[in-house]
């Protein structure tokens, strides 16, 4: 009987080490396929021009990029950064074969295979180049025939407010009172309480659109020792200002002095030069432009191309990119249409 007991309690031990090890085993299991749905939806990257020289990397906007894994397929489109971004609605399980394409009508198609893993997760930036579609050579004769683009220049306003000082404000007012009168705590007083005093004030306005700056107000008559002048009302200026004086003597004259400015709005008109490397041109402009347009001549003919909301130009095409969080500049890239060259 003892060892039949015995040979029962090893087998329960043993079934509950079991019970444990899988239990332990199914957590892990949970907690990986966890940890799994969260870094397997999304594959994010960017889409350049392939080219030995990394200054004419260009960015490529408007390319397709679609991620399948033979049941469900994503598509996106690159910004005009080249950025994507494709995010899964379901699981990509360890060792599923994921398709990435990309497609353009001015490059040759890339296809691409992933292998789900620690490979496709948020970490990994894929940065992909396409190769431009083959153009064969121009002949001497075809690249005369070609259109020059010669002598470009960037012309944009700059929108800012100015001030300008266009008058001096004079004006004076009394402050009527008696001398030598006991206050008997009546306010006001003498600010040692002593003597009867008076309080007298002025305001005066800027007119519409003006603001005061400047502003002084300075006893000039009677017996100023006896005075004290409260600049709470003046002294940050504004569009409208009070002087106030307290007097605990006889009648006292004060002067209020302060100029006058005008705010406007001011157009400035700003040029500036692209940057160019090969076919391509870049340049920038702060987020207080207006008016963006491009002079050059073409064919030696000067010409000026307004760049409208569709950044529509006849010789190039041009994509734009705000930066939002940053200085909030605009970035504008160029590239020529075929038929013209710089």
């Amino acid at each position: 009987m003892q060892v039949a007991s015995a040979a029962s309690r090893n087998k329960v031990v043993i079934w509950t080490i079991a019970g444990i090890v899988a239990a332990a085993g199914a957590g892990a299991l949970a907690i990986k396929m966890h940890q799994w749905r969260q870094r397997s939806i999304t594959i994010h990257g960017a889409v350049i021009r392939r080219d030995t020289d990394t200054r004419k990397q260009l960015p490529i906007a408007d390319a397709e990029v679609t991620a399948s894994d033979g049941v469900t397929s994503v598509s996106t489109r690159s910004d005009a950064t080249g950025y994507f971004k494709l995010a899964y609605s379901r699981i990509l399980w360890p060792g599923k074969t994921v398709y990435l394409s990309f497609r353009h009508p001015d490059y040759k198609p890339l296809d691409l295979k992933l292998q789900a893993g620690l490979h496709v997760t948020t970490r990994i930036l894929y940065v992909e180049a396409l190769e431009p579609v083959a153009q064969a050579d121009q002949s001497e004769e075809e690249a005369s025939r070609a259109s020059v683009v010669s002598n470009v220049r960037i012309r944009y306003t700059v929108n800012a407010q100015s001030e300008m000082n266009i008058a001096t404000a004079v004006r004076t007012f009394e402050v009527v009172n008696k001398g030598n009168v006991p206050c008997n705590n009546r306010l006001p007083c003498s600010p040692d309480g002593s003597w009867k005093a008076a309080r007298g004030s002025l305001t005066v306005d800027a007119g519409s659109g003006n603001q005061f700056r400047n502003a002084r107000v300075s006893c000039i008559a009677g017996p100023c020792p006896f005075t004290r002048i409260d600049s709470t009302g003046f002294a940050q200026g504004g569009p409208s200002i009070t002087a106030s004086a307290l007097d605990w003597s006889d009648t006292a004259t004060f002067l209020l002095e302060a100029d006058v400015f005008h705010t406007a709005n001011k157009s400035d008109l700003r040029e500036s030069f692209p940057v160019q490397f090969g076919r391509a041109l870049s340049f920038s402009v702060p987020p207080t432009q207006e008016g963006v347009s491009i002079e050059a001549e073409i064919d030696g003919a000067p010409m000026v191309f307004p760049l409208g909301p569709d950044l529509y130009l006849s010789w190039a095409t041009c994509t734009a990119v705000t930066d939002t969080e940053a200085d909030k500049s605009t970035v504008y890239r160029c590239e020529l249409k075929p038929g013209y060259r710089f």
